[in-house]
């Protein structure tokens, strides 16, 4: 049986690259404490995007869809469910939800995590719901096309309780001896989508459970950036590193630096992209159009309206209207597409 040890990560020898991400991480970290006290009236409208955006990506990834419409409705808790994909991305907006709130008071342990995993199914009439698994699984990897590709095969069902629960107290104890979360958090999550542990749900689950972690770690970036859309946004790195680290797991010969990699690459981009906003944000001296034509010239793909207002929080849809209207009645944008589909792109 595989043993867990998470006080080795003390000896890992990482390459200094990563000690670099690291070191960027924390200074974007620090800087995103100081924007968060001084522009706290952008803060809601960011959280709520950022839920959106998170409860569409994680779903995507697993090959749950539904449209913007149906999406907004769902998330804004004006309609019901209507089908099984809506469900389960209603279960994880609940969830979601959860943690933003409570995360203080929840606990990487056994209780705990099935009892998220009873509320990822809430809206939903599924009998595996909050308990391990009865059937055996393989980590799969589903493309844009449905198409179904294993990526790995993880721990029997009889056993899954058991290594669960050394996961659990293994951690416990990396946590009692000050474990650098930015590595601990990584491997625990690779770890956890070996076992497994539940009949569906498991890769959702390891994102909250990440978003979960780096919280109560004091890293807040996932509140404002959506984590899960930048893993969407690389989602073949996200398995081809999976699987990489994944190599000889059951054994304990796996090498963790490809999945810690790949995590510690992702927070970081979060943190930039928020940090971008921040600053953008905080720069007094841009008009409201100039800051939209900025946000359109640092962009390599057109961007409707709504990618706008997300990317400047605090202008007012009117506000950014008339500033696409300025910036194109004087040539400074070209205008893709009619109608709702409209996009803008520099010129």
């Amino acid at each position: 049986m595989r043993e867990f040890n998470y006080l080795k990560l003390m000896k890992l020898s990482l390459p200094v690259n990563i000690y670099h991400t690291i070191a960027k991480i924390h200074e974007y970290k620090g800087k995103l404490e100081l924007y968060v006290k001084n522009y706290p009236d952008v803060l809601d409208k960011m959280i709520d995007v950022a839920k959106i955006q998170s409860t569409k990506s994680s779903n995507a990834i697993e090959g749950i869809y539904t449209n913007d419409a149906r999406l907004n409705e769902l998330m804004n808790k004006k309609a019901e469910p209507g089908n099984r994909n809506e469900e389960e991305i209603a279960g994880y907006r609940h969830v979601l939800d959860i943690i933003h709130e409570n995360y203080a008071y929840i606990e990487f342990n056994k209780n705990d995590i099935l009892t998220l995993h009873n509320q990822l199914y809430s809206y939903s009439y599924v009998n595996y719901k909050g308990k391990f698994k009865t059937l055996d699984n393989t980590i799969m990897e589903i493309d844009a096309l449905g198409n179904r590709k294993v990526r790995f095969q993880s721990v029997n069902s009889f056993e899954t309780e058991m290594y669960f629960d050394k996961m659990v107290e293994a951690y416990k104890k990396a946590v009692k001896e000050n474990i650098p979360a930015l590595i601990l958090i990584p491997v625990l999550i690779h770890d956890f989508l070996c076992i497994h542990p539940f009949d569906d749900g498991n890769v959702r689950m390891s994102r909250l459970l990440t978003l979960l972690l780096l919280y109560k770690f004091d890293y807040f970036v996932g509140r404002y950036i959506s984590i899960e859309m930048l893993i969407e946004e690389s989602k073949e790195s996200y398995y081809e590193e999976l699987q990489r680290s994944s190599e000889n797991w059951h054994t304990g010969e796996n090498d963790e630096i490809p999945f810690i990699r790949y995590m510690l690459g992702v927070l970081l981009k979060a943190y930039k992209e928020c940090d971008d906003r921040f600053n953008l944000i905080g720069n007094e001296k841009l008009t409201s159009p100039e800051r939209v034509l900025s946000v359109i010239q640092k962009s390599l793909e057109p961007l409707s309206k709504k990618d706008i207002m997300i990317l400047c929080p605090d202008i007012s849809q009117r506000t950014i209207e008339r500033a696409l209207k300025e910036l194109y009645d004087n040539s400074k944008i070209k205008q893709v597409g009619n109608g709702r589909s409209t996009k803008y792109i520099r010129v």
